[in-house]
């Protein structure tokens, strides 16, 4: 089981920031695509560009396996001044 965290914008179109997926999928990509499934809106704006992910708090990317992961947050864009 992992928690999986979303921030901002993310979690505001979801409509949750937190939440438990039981069993995780095999890759980073793999769970954007089962959230996707789930919520249209939320794949949108998971697909959207500067979206971060991190796994276990280290930033990842792509095809990242998800093997032992205990949590996995997204993260958009940060815009800053």
């Amino acid at each position: 089981m992992a928690r999986v965290l979303l921030f901002g914008r993310l979690a505001d179109v979801a409509g949750w920031r937190e939440r438990e997926i039981d069993p995780l999928p095999d890759s980073l990509c793999s769970l954007r695509d089962l959230l996707g499934r789930e919520d249209p809106a939320l794949a949108e704006a998971l697909a959207g560009r500067g979206v971060r992910a991190a796994l276990d708090q280290a930033v990842a990317r792509g095809e990242a396996s998800l093997a032992g992961v205990r949590e996995v947050a997204f993260m958009p864009p940060m815009s800053g001044g």
